[in-house]
Formats: structure tokens, sequence, C-alpha cells
């Protein structure tokens, strides 16, 4: 059983990358997963992102999918041996939330972790999409007017940030991938990664 996670900023290219995955890893059926969810729980996430309600208030309906997530699919899957895979996970939490408190606490990212401390199950491995915060606007696009507030320069700017912060923290468990390659090249060294990670995985269960 193994948890793997794909992280990065808006426009950083995850959809389609994990797109390409659902097929290319058919064969070792892992199941795929994503933050927010799509249930009721992840809704809420979305909607209160929509009416950009009090960023504490965000923080903590994230977290809440982030438990429901935990409880009706990872903690499932991995107890039935699967490898999940999951678009966005508990270092989204701690990019991008941890930006958006600052201004409203000290330590943002020491209180977000307090927040999940003692339930949240730590991914086994994470693959960071690193792109230029210019090249992920162009890719966003659209507009301006109905962009989340995240998906702009100076929030992405800082969430990059935070997020090459988590990975120097961890470099044992962060993988990280150039988002300015092509999308095949892309799509072969993540898939080529998760392969190795589960091929470990497997070979430590035999007896």
């Amino acid at each position: 059983m193994v948890l793997i996670t794909l992280e990065g900023i808006d426009g950083s290219g995850k959809t389609t990358l994990v797109t390409q995955l659902q097929h290319r890893l058919a064969d070792i059926e892992p199941v795929f997963t994503r933050e927010p969810t799509t249930a009721w729980t992840g809704r809420a996430v979305r909607r209160g992102i929509a009416e950009e309600v009090d960023p504490i208030a965000e923080a903590l309906l994230f977290a809440a999918d982030h438990a429901a997530h935990l409880a009706t699919v990872v903690r499932p899957a991995l107890a039935e041996g699967r490898t999940v895979l999951s678009d966005r996970y508990s270092d989204s939490r701690y990019a991008y939330q941890s930006v958006v408190l600052d201004r409203h606490m000290p330590e943002p990212l020491a209180w977000l972790r307090t927040l999940h401390d003692g339930w949240t199950i730590p991914p086994d491995q994470t693959f960071l999409l690193v792109l230029p915060v210019d090249q992920a606007m162009r890719r966003l696009g659209g507009n301006h007017g109905r962009r989340e507030h995240f998906e702009q320069t100076e929030v992405l700017e800082r969430v990059q940030a935070a997020y090459m912060a988590l990975a120097e923290a961890e470099p044992w468990r962060f993988v990280l991938v150039d988002a300015t390659k092509e999308k095949r090249e892309i799509r072969e060294f993540v898939e080529s990664g998760i392969r190795e990670t589960v091929a470990r995985s497997r070979a430590r269960r035999r007896p």
C-alpha cells in the first residue's frame, strides 16, 4: 500500500498529467482521487472559496474535507493494499492556506500542521510540479474577474515559495518535476517514478 500525491500551483499542469496517468497506470490499478473531493464537504469548500469566506473558516472547511476523504477513500483503499494517487492533498493546505492565513495569525503553517496532527496520513511520495508563475498565469488565462482568489500572481508566487520550502524540509519525500518540459516527457518521468515506488512497496510486503 502506498500513498502518492501530485502537487503544484494552479496552472502547473496537474489536471492534464492525472488524465494521462489514469490511462498509463491502469495495469497497476491505482485509486485516483483528489482534493477538494466531489463529496458534500468538497462542495462546501468550493462554495466557501467562491464566496470568499473568512480565511480561518476556509481552512477548516478544507480540513473537514480532508478528514472525510481519508475516512471514505484513502484509508479503505490503503487497507486493501491499493495504491492511492491523489491530485492535491495536505501539502496544498500547508502551501496555500499558510499564505492566505498569514495576515490573520502568527505562524499559520504551524497552526495548520497542529490542526492535522494525529489523524492525517502523510504521503509516501509527492511529485511537485514546478512552473514559473508567469507561465502558470498565462495558462490560466480567461477572465481575471472570474479567477479564484488563489489565482493571482502575488499569491501564487508566495504559494510556490511555500511549496519549495516544504520540499526542502522533506527531500526524501518530494520529487521536483520541471513543468516547463513537454507534456509527454513530464508524464514519462512521473509514471516511471510512480512505478518504481509501487514496486518497492510491493517488494517490502512479500513474505
